[in-house]
């Protein structure tokens, strides 16, 4: 009888987004209603939350999300609050307590968004992330 080979299939996780960290004593709608301000943009609460699952698809934790699609430059910006309920979104993370994601980003400079979320009066601090150093980023998808 021939042995048989197995084989495994391994790929890469591609982001499609940044990923910016935002500290911030706010509630998440001041937060975002002072973001707006700063950044002439439309952050709006998403009508449902972002949900994290695990591999069977159960819930885990449920986050309050905000959404803003620029039209002009094709790509969308996410609020997303880190801590809720005691659950972190990105638990590699716990001193954040917001993220901020522009998914599929071709136009806006990151360092000159990080310098304009730093003068938010809100805003404590702001840090950018490389979503792959963080395990936890391949369980963030947007669409």
């Amino acid at each position: 009888m021939a042995k048989q080979k197995k084989h495994t299939l391994t790929f890469e996780q591609m982001f499609n987004f940044d990923m910016i960290g935002v500290c911030s004593h706010h509630s998440d709608y001041r937060l975002a209603w002072s973001i707006n301000q700063q950044l002439e943009i439309q952050l709006a609460k998403c009508d449902e939350d972002y949900f994290v699952t695990n591999r069977k698809g159960e819930v885990i934790s449920q986050h309050s999300m905000y959404e803003y699609q620029d039209l002009e430059n094709r790509m969308d910006y996410f609020m997303v609050k880190n801590k809720q309920q005691g659950k972190f979104l990105v638990p590699e993370k716990p001193t954040m307590d917001y993220f901020i994601f522009l998914c599929d980003n071709c136009a806006i400079d990151i360092n000159e968004l990080i310098k304009n979320l730093r003068a938010v009066p809100s805003v404590l601090g702001v840090y950018k992330f490389d979503p792959e150093e963080i395990a936890s980023a391949e369980n963030l998808v947007f669409n």
